[in-house]
């Protein structure tokens, strides 16, 4: 029985085929070289692509050959850049090398007329999808007027912490609000790890703790937690307590987007949430009436 390779044996390998692979795809002309004569390497040379990307051409031929060193994520910025990488490209660059990139310019994750349908079909169950950062990227109607009124809210503020540090009508909704905010905070970190660079994240951040002596005192205990399911207790302005189950579907990898649901845990407060969706249907139904659709 042979041996198993390590992991890391496995990444190096992977990162310097797919180096070279993407190094002979490109011509010089595309990256403003002179064709010269004699070419024997499809694509670009080693030296040429260690000359693009200022960095040495040993150590640019040792990363080819799988050789144990290591790549700052400076370095596989400039790489990227050399080699004309698109950003599917660019962030298998990254997790190959195991760094975070400095400059991710990821999409937003894109919220399907599929996935809309979906939400609206839960009820009255209230579901909305999320990213890593807490943001509202969609929701039904139950979950619209689950802890405040979410229409009202600017769509900039759509962010589930920031809601719970900075909201009274969300605040007022959270039976165990230090617990859960604790709580929140410390997924945020634990999620923030891999975003470190982020501009967005920053931002966030820092608008948090300008806002929120409370927030500012949670996050200096450096606490960490993974995400996971729990029994929540909402005191809804509308129809009262609810008990309910917090649960997340992952609609990609576990640091991406989710659906995440609150299942009630019993038959009153599903009559609860039935008439907090009829609720939120008739001030639809007002508001367009209003608005003369």
């Amino acid at each position: 029985m042979s041996p198993v390779a390590p992991a890391s044996d496995v990444r190096r390998h992977e990162l310097a085929e797919f180096l070279r692979s993407r190094r002979e795809r490109i011509t010089p002309e595309q990256v403003g070289l002179p064709p010269g004569r004699r070419r024997r390497t499809p694509g670009l040379r080693r030296e040429e692509v260690a000359q693009l990307s200022a960095v040495g051409v040993t150590w640019y031929t040792w990363l080819e050959q799988a050789r144990d060193i290591q790549v700052s994520p400076q370095v596989l910025d400039a790489l990227a850049r050399a080699l004309l990488l698109d950003p599917s490209e660019r962030s298998h660059l990254f997790a190959l090398a195991g760094a975070l990139d400095p400059t991710p310019n990821a999409p937003c994750p894109r919220v399907t007329p599929a996935l809309r349908a979906m939400l609206d079909q839960l009820g009255p169950i209230p579901a909305c999808v999320q990213n890593s950062r807490y943001d509202i990227l969609a929701h039904n109607r139950t979950y619209g007027r689950l802890l405040c009124d979410l229409d009202a809210v600017p769509p900039e503020d759509r962010n589930c912490l920031w809601l719970a540090f900075t909201n009274p009508q969300w605040r007022a909704s959270v039976v165990d609000l230090p617990d859960m905010n604790r709580l929140m905070a410390a997924k945020f970190r634990a999620s923030m790890a891999e975003h470190l660079a982020e501009p967005a994240w920053k931002a966030l951040l820092a608008r948090l703790e300008g806002a929120s002596a409370e927030f500012r005192e949670v996050w200096a205990r450096h606490e960490v937690v993974t995400q996971g399911g729990k029994t929540k207790y909402l005191r809804n302005a509308h129809v009262g307590l609810l008990s309910l189950e917090h649960t997340n579907l992952w609609l990609g990898p576990t640091a991406g987007p989710r659906l995440v649901m609150y299942v009630p845990c019993d038959e009153e407060t599903r009559e609860r949430l039935e008439r907090l969706q009829a609720l939120a249907a008739g001030d639809r139904a007002q508001a367009l009436a209003s608005a003369g659709v």
